[in-house]
């Protein structure tokens, strides 16, 4: 039997997220004091009395969602009987939750990945001027209908990429505005259900973010990583991942990469996968994993009662 631990990304955030776990669990307490520290910010405060819009800012949404998964492991780990040797095979983590991973399985510490996330959602958001560039969710499309709407609605100079195969039905794109626009028409022409914009700040996992990731390969360049305790599977390269520098090289790769999720919880069965936890705030990768495979069992971990029963189990 393996289990695969995964880690959600952004757009799971919610105002609340992680207070009830603080108030039960001194363990998740300290660790949402040690992340307040490592930013110099009250992010905790801001997490469990909003406002949401100021939460939802990348900056503030990124380490704030690390943190909520690292109280539950750290819970997990000091309050339950996890061992990382018997408990878990693989992590795993959307977008920016793969941070969360590496740091769930000793690649960063929790400092170390507090700052990073703040620095990488910064440079996400200041990446491309506000208002040329998003995101839109296709729904009802496969992938290879987003790939043909993709490349038929990039014009000139104007990008538009599949940035997140999430599930089947459920991709995202990501662009110039007016390559988006022209998507949104193409879209209609092929059946697909309807396009959806999001509210982000940018064209996230695009080209777009060039600058974001560079400015990355330059803070990872400086950052020691830990061989984490089991492999992480990477957002980019879908493969089990344990060297250090190549997680450092996938790191910065995936900040204008597709994110693919799809592909990654297709492939943990044949990896010998049995069992999918998400741990941190909402279900969305669990609700993921179902659409995605629905014989292979997925649950969320978050609340106080949900990390009790699961400890329960272990």
């Amino acid at each position: 039997m393996g289990r695969a631990l995964t880690f959600p990304g952004q757009g799971s955030q919610a105002v609340g997220m992680g207070q009830a776990l603080a108030e039960a669990f001194p363990a998740a307490k300290e660790l949402f004091l040690e992340v307040d520290d490592a930013l110099g910010q009250h992010l905790s405060r801001l997490m469990w009395s909003g406002p949401e819009g100021e939460l939802t800012q990348t900056e503030n949404a990124q380490p704030a969602l690390m943190a909520v998964s690292l109280a539950v492991m750290r819970v997990l780990e000091r309050d339950g009987k996890f061992d990382w040797a018997k408990h878990a095979t693989f992590v795993a983590g959307h977008s920016l939750g793969e941070y969360s991973a590496l740091a769930a399985a000793g690649a960063f510490s929790v400092a170390q990945t507090a700052r990073l996330l703040k620095a990488r959602g910064m440079a996400m958001r200041n990446a491309a001027p506000p208002g040329v560039s998003g995101m839109a969710a296709l729904l009802g499309a496969d992938f290879a209908q987003a790939e043909e709407v993709t490349k038929e609605a990039s014009q000139g100079s104007e990008v538009c990429v599949v940035a997140n195969d999430n599930a089947p039905g459920q991709i995202v794109i990501s662009g110039h505005k007016a390559a988006l626009e022209r998507a949104a028409e193409i879209a209609k022409t092929k059946g697909i259900k309807r396009l959806m914009m999001l509210p982000v700040a940018a064209a996230f996992h695009s080209p777009l973010m060039a600058p974001a990731a560079r400015e990355m390969e330059e803070r990872l360049g400086r950052e020691t990583i830990t061989p984490p305790r089991v492999p992480v599977i990477s957002n980019v390269s879908v493969n089990p991942e344990s060297d250090p520098d190549t997680i450092r090289r996938l790191l910065v790769e995936q900040v204008t990469g597709r994110v693919r999720w799809r592909e990654t919880i297709a492939g943990l069965r044949d990896r010998g996968i049995t069992s999918v936890v998400e741990i941190g705030a909402g279900k969305v990768l669990t609700t993921m994993a179902k659409r995605i495979d629905k014989d292979l069992p997925a649950t969320s971990i978050e609340t106080p009662q949900e990390v009790e029963a699961f400890m329960k189990a272990l």
